[in-house]
């Protein structure tokens, strides 16, 4: 499984951007995905994941601001990120997980990461 991820880029706080990644492969709609981020010397958090039947989860962080959607015909998840803060500023990476019966995501497959910054 390949994941591409788009859509990164600097904004002001209060903008808002749509992250995109695709994924190659057929089985895409029976996988979890989840949306990462690594910001300067800090872990990897996972921001929201939505598993195969569309039920999602978001970090505290980002509840209320935050969106994760998927469209199983084009293999794509997305985060819609509105009112964005400068502490929302990291590299973002989409992720798969293939394992439906895990209690937690665990990625499987990792994309190449897109930057996301903002500025006050």
């Amino acid at each position: 499984v390949q994941l591409q991820a788009s859509g990164g880029g600097l904004v002001q706080a209060g903008d808002s951007l749509r992250l995109s990644c695709v994924a190659s492969g057929r089985a895409f709609s029976t996988y979890t995905m989840g949306w990462f981020r690594q910001a300067p010397g800090k872990q990897r958090e996972l921001v929201a994941s939505i598993s195969s039947g569309g039920s999602t989860n978001y970090a505290d962080s980002v509840k209320g601001r935050f969106t994760i959607s998927r469209d199983n015909a084009k293999n794509t998840v997305y985060l819609q990120m509105n009112s964005l803060k400068p502490e929302d500023t990291a590299v973002y990476y989409c992720a798969a997980d293939t394992n439906a019966y895990r209690p937690f995501f665990t990625s499987d497959y990792w994309g190449q990461g897109t930057q996301v910054t903002v500025s006050s």
